[in-house]
């Protein structure tokens, strides 16, 4: 099963999230760590917002909101609601009263002194989450996403305010070439025994963390099972932009296409059963339903993916 193996995942937002929680299910904690993407970083009311950050911690603490996969369940807007009733703001960034509380010590903390990494470190440990989870660099690497009709956007503008539909012409990483590599994300890939990019948007979740220098080097180099899951199920995504991203980047809206996208990142390819089945040429495949509607279905393919893994000898 692999369980005592070292595993270290690449995620991102709400479908990552969910392959980490399965994962954290079967796998020991101190085998287990989550390199979260930062690309969606922002500030907000003189907040610093960390949204795949909080969705992969509220849903390994087990405090999501289950409708939607992001947020803290049962929490109230009375603030934002406030802001917009009383001082007529427009309230496009959903801040819920109960998630307040992250921004506001996570933003006081950083304030204080402390690195993304360490403010990562207490939230998650205080909050219940046994895992490693770890920014991808406490250096601020922005998404800004260049529109035919609205110029550049930075991410959650064109994710959250404007829901995603204008259309793409490039994606950017802002700063990415100047970012740097923590101690603690090298240490973890230099020791790791698996790495899994989990079925996250790969431009928006995964490029951003692929971006910094020498990640894919330090990635590339490690002689380890590299194995990403598809984010496309049937011709689409689950859940949010990937399927528009990839068409109006001028790709086919493939597994196949994600799979090549990532190249030589990856030693593995675990495929849905409703995709066509591929021949990538180096590269394992394996295909398994990745629909992950329950906590079963989390635990189911987080385990059979460990098995398959398993079975190279690793």
């Amino acid at each position: 099963m692999a369980v005592d193996k070292k595993i270290v995942v690449l995620v991102g937002g709400v479908g990552g999230a969910k392959l980490a929680l399965g994962l954290s299910h079967i796998v020991p904690p101190e085998n287990l760590t989550l390199i979260v993407n930062t690309g969606d970083d922002f500030k907000h009311l003189g907040l610093k917002i960390c949204p795949d950050l909080d969705t992969v911690m509220y849903t390994l603490a087990g405090v999501v909101n289950p409708e939607f996969g992001w947020g803290l369940q049962d929490d109230s807007t009375t603030t934002l609601n406030t802001l917009e009733k009383h001082y007529h703001f427009e309230p496009w960034f959903r801040l819920g009263d109960k998630d307040m509380a992250t921004h506001l010590l996570r933003t006081s903390m950083l304030n204080e002194g402390y690195t993304l990494t360490e403010v990562v470190s207490f939230l998650s440990q205080q909050i219940g989450v046994k895992p490693k989870m770890l920014p991808m660099t406490d250096s601020d690497v922005p998404t800004l996403v260049e529109t035919e009709t609205m110029g550049i956007l930075g991410f959650q503008e064109y994710f959250v305010k404007h829901r995603w539909q204008p259309v793409i012409r490039s994606i950017h990483y802002k700063g990415h070439e100047n970012a740097i590599i923590s101690e603690s994300v090298k240490c973890a890939l230099e020791s790791a025994d698996i790495l899994i990019i989990a079925p996250s948007n790969p431009w928006l979740s995964i490029a951003p963390i692929l971006s910094l220098p020498h990640m894919r080097d330090l990635i590339t180099s490690r002689n380890i099972p590299r194995v990403m899951v598809t984010p496309v199920i049937g011709g689409a995504a689950v859940k949010g932009p990937t399927a528009k991203i990839m068409s109006e980047l001028g790709l086919d809206v493939t597994a196949e296409s994600v799979a090549h996208y990532y190249g030589d990142v990856i030693t593995g390819f675990v495929n849905d059963t409703q995709n066509v089945e591929l021949a990538l040429g180096g590269i394992k495949t394996i295909q398994f339903d990745t629909l992950m509607n329950d906590l079963d279905d989390k635990i189911r393919l987080a385990q059979s993916i460990l098995d398959w893994i398993g079975g190279w000898g690793v």
